[in-house]
């Protein structure tokens, strides 16, 4: 099990003959005066507190909030540094209280300006931090001495806060270097001892501190990493208040916590009860609490500067009159201990003591328009808690209903083809040892290769409106792999389909309450044809043989009226027909025509009719070149038999000479008469007034 950094935190605090020094910062306090004493008055003399104390009462504050916060599992552990290291308490759980670390800071001496004792180094206390990081706490025992098979190796993680003065950067690269070999050797104690454990990594935190106005020979340092096991940062600070406030910014960064600022407090004034003013109260508690308002794009406005000094932001939320009906109240997603940030000042107190009477505080977001309320105050047990309000639709309340969406009503869904698509793509328990990939991943391809293309409204679809027609090619197209007789089976129902086109069979297109005509037959068949393509398409790099029924698609597809056959990589390559073949293709064509309907039939003797000698010719014939040919490109069932009725027309009269003597497509009229003319003509020209006779006429 990995520990993080916050489990075991060790604060060093610098007792040397340096700390006994003022920090520089005049204490404020109010002087009452007797009114009828009006002259005479000597000011008092200005009362600094000494570095020590400004040390003593920011690491206070730090343990105060940690302890208010987390009451368990976040341990800390004092160390006076002079000409030796003391220890203040242990890792025991029942040690991390307020009021006992301030039993164990009245018992040390404030430091002495001028001491006998020359050996003040910061180093005992660094040392000393290092050989108690090694030491188990409570909860890190309990893991260790686990006959659980399921447990891991426990990762030990610490932070050591060092309170003392610098002397230069090279002072503080020494430090490091101590640090680092002292980590080393501990660790090689502690993997030859049971009581002990080594340490995983450890976070050096160093602050160099000065009197108030004091000018600072070191810099300050981001996190820098030192080895694998040490990381290090530097801290340059001034005492007095501005150490407490340092300190109040690491607590946040060290434990991920966040402030909330509870404004418009109504309070009435000390001095005058008949009159009340607003104020701001401003607490601390674990970033969860906001992770909904960072996450969503509410935090403009609402995340703000620190109203108590403090160089972070924080939320600012409005006091709110709690509501008396419970009906009304969002449900709650979350609670989360609270800690004032100034616990003395008069509008915590006041706040606390509301909170610990039993009642709440709706807070809301500060908006233009409406009111949002998405957190609230309480107390449970005698501690403060902050409750995270549902400022969305509730989990618990009835869904939203379907035609809020894109769809429409209900019944435009395929909630049916939904249900058999959830059921198809369901988890279960893998097997060990069953595949090389892992079923999550075998899930994962097969959910993307389903939902390539998968309308969810019914009006969106035709192909899949039709599943009867095409089956089994939707369910077949999806798979990983495909059989020859797969293949077959898919071409079979891409022939089906050409044969409805043949037939004019109308498709089931839904009308989904539209009036008025619908788009027409030809045009429903090409929307059809345009969805299979996509959907076949889709698929076609999967395998080879996905890209067979493709292509088999793609003959089958008519063109588009002034465009070819759509884009594919598939291409059809244009060849010449093979007697035998077209001998073959015309005996299955004429077994279809025997087991065609009446209907059918009718349809392709028109056709007949239309194409014999005795009918009238056409506008336009087909030009030389392609008779005899078979048309490329997809073709159906009609365009086939129509063309195999052509050709045997064709054979039934007799040849024009002019265009079997003629070498291209274009044969020459009056071939004698122009000869004629142009012996009669002295020049041998011919007349252009007469062109019209020997002109060359096209023959299609």
């Amino acid at each position: 099990m990995a520990f993080p950094h916050a489990h075991k935190t060790v604060i060093v605090i610098d007792h040397s003959p340096h700390f006994s020094e003022s920090c520089k910062q005049a204490i404020e306090f109010d002087v009452l005066f007797n009114k009828n004493r009006t002259s005479g008055i000597i000011p008092l003399a200005p009362v600094m507190k000494s570095m020590w104390t400004c040390n003593v009462e920011a690491v206070l504050e730090y343990c105060r909030i940690v302890y208010d916060v987390f009451p368990k599992n976040k341990l800390i552990r004092l160390i006076s540094s002079d000409s030796a290291a003391n220890t203040m308490n242990t890792w025991k759980q029942q040690e991390q209280l307020l009021n006992h670390l301030l039993v164990l800071f009245s018992a040390i001496k404030p430091p002495l300006a001028k001491s006998r004792k020359a050996d003040f180094n910061i180093m005992h206390g660094l040392v000393r931090a290092i050989e108690v990081l090694c030491e188990t706490s409570e909860l890190q025992h309990r893991m260790r001495t686990s006959l659980s098979p399921d447990d891991s190796a426990v990762v030990n993680r610490g932070r050591v806060i060092c309170l003392t003065t610098l002397k230069s950067d090279a002072h503080v690269r020494t430090i490091e270097e101590c640090v680092q070999d002292t980590i080393v050797q501990h660790n090689k104690l502690a993997a030859s001892s049971d009581s002990l454990i080594p340490i995983d990594h450890c976070e050096l935190v160093l602050l160099h501190i000065v009197p108030v106005g004091d000018d600072s020979a070191v810099t300050g340092r981001t996190r820098k990493e030192i080895s694998p096991l040490l990381t290090s940062e530097v801290h340059v600070t001034q005492s007095g208040k501005f150490i407490a406030l340092k300190l109040m910014e690491l607590v946040q960064k060290h434990y991920d916590l966040f402030s909330t600022t509870v404004t418009g407090i109504p309070m009435k004034e000390e001095q005058n009860a008949s009159s009340s003013a607003n104020y701001d109260v401003e607490l601390l508690h674990s970033a969860d609490a906001h992770r909904e308002i960072m996450k969503s794009d509410h935090q403009e406005g609402v995340v703000i500067q620190s109203k108590e000094g403090l160089p972070t932001m924080t939320v600012g939320l409005k006091w709110c009159t709690p509501k008396s009906n419970v009906i009304e109240l969002q449900n709650c997603l979350g609670a989360y201990r609270v800690t004032p940030v100034d616990v003395n000042s008069r509008p915590s107190q006041c706040l606390t003591n509301f909170l610990l009477s039993g009642r709440a505080v709706m807070l809301e977001q500060p908006r233009k328009t409406g009111r949002v309320m998405s957190h609230m105050l309480a107390s449970h047990g005698g501690e403060l808690y902050i409750h995270v309000l549902s400022i969305a639709r509730s989990a618990l309340e009835d869904p939203p209903s379907i035609s809020e969406g894109a769809g429409g009503r209900v019944t435009d869904y395929r909630i049916q083809d939904f249900g058999d698509f959830m059921k198809e793509n369901r988890l279960a328990p893998a097997k060990a040892g069953v595949s090389a990939v892992k079923p999550i991943e075998i899930a994962k391809s097969q959910l993307e290769r389903m939902t390539r293309h998968w309308p969810i409204v019914i009006s969106n679809t035709i192909i899949f409106n039709m599943v009867s027609h095409l089956d089994p090619l939707p369910s077949l197209i999806m798979k990983e792999a495909l059989e020859e007789e797969e293949v077959l089976e898919c071409k079979k129902a891409i022939y089906h389909v050409v044969g409805m086109e043949s037939r004019n069979d109308p498709l089931p297109v839904p009308t989904l309450g539209t009036r008025g005509k619908g788009p027409k037959r030809d045009e429903q068949y090409r929307q059809m044809w345009n969805e299979l393509e996509m959907f076949i398409k889709g698929h076609a790099g999967t395998s080879a043989n996905h890209n067979e029924v493709l292509k088999c698609l793609l003959d089958c597809k008519r063109p588009e009226e002034g465009k070819g056959s759509s884009g594919s990589p598939v291409k059809v390559k244009e060849e010449k027909a093979d007697p035998s073949r077209q001998a073959e293709a015309a005996l299955r064509d004429y077994e279809k025509y025997q087991k065609m309907s009446e209907r059918e039939k009718q349809d392709l003797n028109k056709v007949e009719i239309k194409d014999s000698p005795d009918s009238p010719p056409p506008v336009k014939q087909q030009k030389m070149s392609t008779i005899g040919k078979v048309t490329p490109g997809p073709q159906s069932l009609l365009s086939l038999w129509a063309n195999r009725l052509k050709s045997q027309s064709t054979k039934r009269h007799k040849e024009f000479d002019g265009r079997l003597e003629s070498d291209g497509p274009q044969a020459e009229l009056y071939i004698h008469l122009k000869e004629e003319l142009q012996g009669n003509t002295p020049d041998g020209n011919f007349p252009q007034n007469k062109g019209t006779a020997a002109a060359k006429l096209k023959t299609s």
